[in-house]
């Protein structure tokens, strides 16, 4: 079964969110929990959410994802912006219980030069104190690119954190096309063999869900640097590979544009309804 979607603004309201996923051939989508690039978080209108989870249950949609802020940093070297992180994604996990049984998507940190080992035992402590066994929503830690001193560059370094987090019912992961082909797996030539990897390291019952982005860069480049389907060095091909995929069936796959407001995001949202057209099934497309 093919679940996709796109990322979606909240400005409109969640209600809006579901209506627009409609009109655009998606039965998926993901959204942020609050300013992507702050901390502040919008007062929750539960009439608007039960509004969307009507759409939802009369549309059959999958699980939708939302995306924690990227100022979120688990295991950065300062104590306070560690503190600050826990506070967040406390409190994002609380408000998505108005959103029961969906997945919550951050990306794990950057260590700051005080070494991965330490990042991992960081960032699992944050997950030890903030996950509940009464919540609904999963946690999914982001597959990333290797720029900088990012966290999560390697299937192992996602394996180690899952390792140290009692948890692990709760937490899954969200594989980016773009930042693991920038970190070195090379779903261009061998993505069935990518896949194994993950399976033997992970788990693939540990794959939640995709982030289907094209990359500006060469393979391994270790640049994470976003651009739409079909105009980067993946090629459209390679992720229609990737969204028919018989592995990766079922599994909510969303298109992330270089960001919300720019005029190349629409073309994203507009090749989505011919992606996800039955009647059209674009396996051996081309742009």
């Amino acid at each position: 079964m093919l679940n996709i979607g796109c990322h979606l603004s909240t400005s409109k309201g969640f209600k809006n969110m579901g209506k627009e996923a409609l009109s655009i051939g998606a039965n998926t989508f993901q959204f942020f929990t609050r300013n992507p690039r702050g901390g502040k978080a919008k007062d929750i209108d539960a009439k608007d959410v039960n509004e969307l989870l009507e759409i939802m249950k009369k549309n059959n949609f999958a699980t939708i994802l939302a995306h924690a802020p990227y100022t979120l940093n688990g295991c950065s070297a300062d104590e306070n912006t560690r503190k600050f992180a826990i506070e967040m994604m406390a409190d994002d996990l609380v408000r998505m219980e108005y959103l029961p049984n969906n997945f919550y998507n951050f990306h794990p940190g950057s260590h700051v030069k005080q070494g991965v080992d330490i990042g991992i035992d960081f960032i699992a402590e944050m997950l030890n104190t903030v996950l509940k066994p009464e919540q609904t929503t999963t946690v999914l830690l982001e597959t990333m690119a290797g720029k900088g001193t990012e966290i999560g560059r390697s299937f192992e370094e996602i394996a180690q954190i899952i390792e140290k987090v009692e948890l692990k019912d709760h937490l899954g992961v969200c594989l980016d096309t773009c930042h693991i082909y920038d970190a070195g797996y090379d779903i261009v030539n061998d993505l069935d063999g990518v896949l194994e990897e993950f399976d033997k390291i992970i788990g693939i019952d540990k794959l939640k869900a995709i982030h289907l982005n094209d990359s500006k860069n060469p393979f391994n480049s270790h640049k994470d640097r976003h651009e739409n389907i079909g105009f980067g060095t993946i090629g459209y091909d390679n992720l229609i590979k990737v969204i028919y995929n018989d592995r990766l069936d079922g599994i909510p796959k969303i298109i992330v544009a270089l960001n919300n407001f720019s005029n190349n995001f629409v073309k994203d949202k507009t090749k989505l309804k011919t992606i996800n057209n039955p009647d059209n099934t674009k396996r051996n497309a081309t742009i």
